[in-house]
């Protein structure tokens, strides 16, 4: 297990929210249904959290991430809000997020689906990040786990436990001989976030991938942002990482837990979870630990 150790902490001990210095803006076509979307990331006060705005519905419906707007409509990526007040794959996007540690921010989408870019997280990471954060005068929010929590269906598992710090290990294990079984631990922060996790691309398995489309989903997939793998290795491209897959298993764990709408603190042990389980996770620490 390749393990890489970082960490996080304002001047002082005290971490304050935080929103972004200026707008950010996206576009680009979206992963799974392949429509052109737009996206404006804009500065929120104190206390607003992580909230999107859908432009193009006639109502304008806003969905708050600290709400638990949480779908279970769809595989592959994770989704809040339901019907069509919805926004579908926001994972990379949240990931990038929780690196930057934004706390406050009105994200304004033009579709149901946020774009995939390059099928990982930098395209979000740098613009935010050359762009700027600031602090703001409320203490940030955060999940300490106090005792372990376990979700677990048809072989896969998803364990949180309590600790100082948010780590995660991931362990995936696939039919194919270029992937085999991969683990991986990390204790990020910003620094490695951006160099071992953040540029990790979506990837899907060769014989998965006619299927997928077949199902309506990958409208919007392309060998320039998802990983198609065979027992040779990748179609048409090469790896970023020799273990990119767990990598990217991994930053899609950190944008879904973020989903959450504030940092949790605790260690994560993923053995073959997927969005699904890591949904049910993030609905248990939710109702634990968030509502009121």
């Amino acid at each position: 297990m390749k393990s890489l150790s970082g960490s996080m902490s304002d001047e002082g001990g005290q971490r304050r929210q935080r929103t972004i210095r200026g707008e950010v803006r996206f576009s680009g076509k979206a992963l799974q249904t392949g429509q052109t979307v737009n996206v404006a990331c804009k500065p929120a006060e104190p206390g607003t959290g992580i909230v999107f705005k859908r432009t193009d519905l006639t109502d304008s419906p806003v969905l708050r991430l600290d709400d638990a707007v949480f779908s279970k409509a769809h595989a592959r990526r994770s989704t809040i809000g339901t019907g069509v007040r919805e926004i579908q794959t926001i994972e990379h996007f949240l990931a990038a997020l929780w690196a930057l540690e934004i706390d406050n921010i009105l994200v304004e989408v033009d579709g149901a689906e946020l774009p995939a870019l390059d099928g990982s997280s930098i395209g979000f990471f740098r613009p935010l990040k050359d762009t700027g954060s600031i602090p703001q005068p409320f203490p940030r929010r955060v999940i300490k786990i106090m005792e372990t929590e376990r979700v677990e269906e048809n072989g896969c598992s998803l364990t949180v436990s309590p600790d100082d710090a948010f780590s995660l290990s991931y362990l995936i294990e696939y039919d194919c001989a270029s992937i085999g079984r991969e683990d991986f631990e990390i204790t990020p922060d910003q620094d490695l976030f951006e160099k071992e996790i953040a540029p990790a691309r979506t990837f899907c398995l060769k014989t998965e991938a006619e299927a997928l489309l077949q199902a309506g989903l990958g409208q919007g997939a392309t060998l320039e942002n998802t990983l198609v793998l065979d027992d040779d290795g990748p179609v048409g491209t090469t790896l970023r990482f020799p273990n990119e897959p767990v990598r990217h298993k991994i930053l899609d764990l950190i944008g879904d837990f973020y989903m959450l709408g504030r940092p949790v603190i605790g260690r994560v042990r993923a053995e073959k979870s997927g969005h699904r389980l890591n949904a049910e996770m993030i609905r248990k620490i939710h109702e634990k630990y968030v509502k009121e």
